[in-house]
């Protein structure tokens, strides 16, 4: 996930990658989306082939880059669709900066969720947190037996 904004000391909106996910060739898909989409990952780790998008422009909340990613899918033509509508999961995931301070509240009005069910799509949110280093295992004092 692209961060879009400098560091924020509060909670934030990121970006909304889309995940498919399917047992077809996903790369005509996103040559059909074209340059309106940014490509995160293509390809097939194992079984499965994936695709991991964001949309190219910016937008400035979870709810009108998913509405964005709906009308770019709504207007895909038929091939791609089919490739759409045969994906095991399709998924929009909000992504959110956090921070030990403060709140990020966002709402995703009825309208637009409607919209994703009739991609047969699901809406998920991601919060990333602060990362740590990770510290070394104490060290154990030898017993005498």
């Amino acid at each position: 996930m692209r961060i879009l904004k400098p560091k924020d000391p509060h909670p934030h909106f990121l970006n909304v990658d889309l995940d498919i996910y399917s047992k077809s060739d996903l790369q005509p898909l996103v040559i059909a989306l074209g340059d309106r989409v940014f490509v995160l990952y293509l390809g097939r780790p194992r079984r499965t082939f994936e695709a991991h998008l964001e949309v190219s422009k910016l937008i400035g909340s979870p709810e009108s880059t998913i509405r964005e990613f709906c009308k770019l899918i709504q207007k895909l033509p038929r091939p791609a669709k089919r490739l759409w509508d045969g994906a095991k999961i399709r998924r929009f995931d909000v992504g959110i900066d956090s921070v030990p301070k403060g709140t990020y509240w966002f709402e995703i009005s009825k309208e637009t969720v409607a919209e994703v069910a009739k991609l047969h799509a699901t809406i998920a949110v991601t919060v990333y947190g602060k990362l740590r280093k990770a510290k070394p295992p104490k060290k154990s004092s030898a017993r005498n037996r």
